[in-house]
């Protein structure tokens, strides 16, 4: 039996946090979409290419993305007030060989100019024993990399955004 395995990536967005919520907020899937590989909007689901290289190894997979509701702002236990972006994704074309992947995209403000974007998430590795040992060795690593390399895509369009003056 498998048990869930948690990941967490943080990157930072140089803006006040209201700027970056609202784009968020209105703008969302788009973000999502731009900061991967092409990607077409249909309704709240997007279906993106997540791509990461880890030395010789470059994988690639089609997603399907669904964004839930904007959670927050709510109080942490640190203090700062946290919006949640919840999304989910899996492989659109063998989800059943790829892991599912259930995470939040947390925006909270660490200072008057600066914004966190903080994903955290859990998944499954499919494939029962055989996925658990596949995991072990590199799943785990590519799974890291790729929640990583999606964050700091996002975080780069974010910047990229409010730096043209889009709120």
């Amino acid at each position: 039996m498998t048990t869930a395995r948690r990941l967490r990536s943080y990157d930072y967005v140089n803006q006040p946090v209201a700027p970056v919520l609202a784009a968020l907020t209105r703008a969302g899937t788009s973000i999502f979409a731009r900061a991967t590989n092409g990607a077409a909007e249909r309704e709240q689901a997007l279906a993106v290419q997540l791509r990461v290289k880890l030395g010789m190894l470059d994988l690639a997979t089609d997603v399907n993305v669904a964004l839930g509701a904007v959670e927050g702002p709510t109080a942490s236990a640190s203090g700062y007030e946290v919006t949640a972006f919840p999304l989910s994704w899996q492989s659109a074309a063998r989800p059943s060989l790829f892991p599912h992947m259930q995470a939040k995209l947390l925006v909270y403000a660490l200072s008057s100019s600066e914004t966190q974007l903080e994903l955290e998430g859990s998944y499954d590795p499919p494939l029962g024993l055989l996925g658990d040992a596949i995991d072990a060795v590199v799943g785990h690593r590519i799974a890291e990399a790729c929640v990583l390399h999606f964050l700091q895509d996002v975080a780069a369009q974010l910047r990229a955004e409010l730096a043209r003056g889009h709120d």
